[in-house]
């Protein structure tokens, strides 16, 4: 597989992600791969798997909307929107958070899965009292918060 459809490949996958892909996203992780984001350092694709599993197991909607990805070599790096609806996340209407992945390839799989993401945005402001006090805060820090 060559690098550019090995990076398609995954694109493609987390678009349509959902609670039966989990075959498609094993295929795409080597045995021993490192999983960083904002909450979570995960080591192992079995572990990973079970993240995942967990993850997707409430939730109502989920897909990756891919904005750019670039590759250059064994890395790789891919700007996202993720659209998500959890029943327990902002009264379950859909949330839109901005993000992207650092990838490192190995062949035709990823060995190291690092995102970032504002997880203030994607899960502290949309819990019920945790969330009113975040954007409290973020008001008090930077008064024009609101209007983005």
């Amino acid at each position: 597989m060559s690098q550019d459809t090995a990076l398609a490949t995954f694109c493609h996958v987390f678009d349509k992600l959902d609670k039966r892909c989990t075959e498609s996203l094993k295929n795409l992780y080597t045995d021993d791969v490192a999983f960083t984001d904002p909450l979570h350092h995960i080591e192992g694709r079995e572990v990973l798997m079970r993240y995942y599993a967990d993850m997707l197991a409430n939730v109502q909607a989920c897909r990756f909307e891919v904005t750019r990805r670039q590759r250059e070599g064994d890395d790789a790096f891919v700007a996202w929107t993720l659209h998500l609806t959890h029943p327990r996340l902002a009264r379950g209407r859909p949330l839109r958070i901005a993000g992207c992945s650092q990838l490192t390839f190995r062949g035709d799989r990823v060995c190291r899965h690092r995102d970032y993401f504002d997880a203030g945005a994607m899960l502290y402001e949309h819990l019920p009292l945790l969330g009113a006090v975040i954007r409290w805060l973020k008001r008090r820090v930077d008064p024009a918060s609101h209007l983005r």
